[in-house]
């Protein structure tokens, strides 16, 4: 892992939306998986301004979400179909055809797991994967407990994970109980994963992905062993951190 420690909130959503548009100078076709949650709005925003300014172009990338509530067709105002048009898709020039998420209202959801799963293969498998951090060490809507080799696949959610999604929704009974969700197998496929955690709320869950033990009790340790990984937090997030001046010293200012 590369653990980058910035200033603040924005300062880490520069530093990850500035890994991504290098991705795309160096492979204009990357394969992207993208996340959604209140981290990457800023991300997202920032990544809108290179491209309005001329330096960071998606028309011949293609992208995978990670996850999609199951029950939520694409219209739904909490859908994921709706947060990637209103945060990303509809202010950059990715082709509408290129742009992939799990069908949610599927008659189906296993089966529509699956054929996402065999759609991400069939593209090549992730070229750049961004990822958030849940504050239980979940990635994706892969939950603690989850098999460290899982592929797409539909998942229960946790208790905690309803409850700080429950922002985005009228009710909090409003929040699906299901998800279709990439594997954790899937997100190792990855060649190159970007991770951005911020404030002071996911400290404990980066500090046990970063030193602790690779366990099923915290999805995110299996970054642990991919090749290419990076992690980029705000002060915040690194408190916990029992190596943060070395990761400091490594890279001075978080580059």
């Amino acid at each position: 892992m590369r653990i980058l420690v910035r200033t603040d909130a924005g300062d880490a959503a520069e530093c990850a939306a500035g890994l991504i548009a290098e991705r795309l100078a160096r492979d204009p076709k990357t394969v992207l998986g993208l996340a959604t949650g209140g981290t990457m709005e800023e991300v997202y925003r920032r990544l809108i301004v290179r491209h309005r300014a001329g330096t960071c172009r998606f028309a011949e990338a293609t992208s995978f979400n990670l996850d999609e509530y199951v029950g939520l067709g694409a219209e739904h105002p909490c859908s994921y179909w709706r947060y990637m048009r209103e945060h990303l898709f509809d202010h950059v020039d990715l082709a509408a055809e290129r742009a992939h998420l799990p069908r949610g209202d599927a008659a189906d959801p296993q089966a529509e797991a699956e054929r996402y799963e065999a759609a991400i293969v069939a593209a090549g498998d992730i070229g750049l994967q961004l990822l958030g951090l849940g504050p239980n060490g979940h990635i994706g809507f892969n939950e603690p407990s989850s098999s460290l080799a899982s592929l797409t696949r539909v998942k229960t959610l946790a208790r905690s994970t309803r409850e700080a999604n429950a922002r985005f929704f009228a009710r909090a009974e409003d929040v699906p109980r299901l998800a279709i969700t990439m594997g954790i197998g899937t997100i190792l496929r990855a060649r190159e994963v970007v991770l951005v955690a911020i404030g002071p709320g996911k400290a404990e869950a980066a500090a046990r992905m970063i030193e602790g033990a690779v366990s099923a009790s915290c999805p995110a340790s299996v970054l642990q062993f991919h090749r290419h990984c990076t992690v980029v937090l705000d002060r915040a997030a690194a408190e916990g951190l029992a190596l943060r001046d070395y990761y400091e010293d490594i890279h001075p200012g978080g580059c």
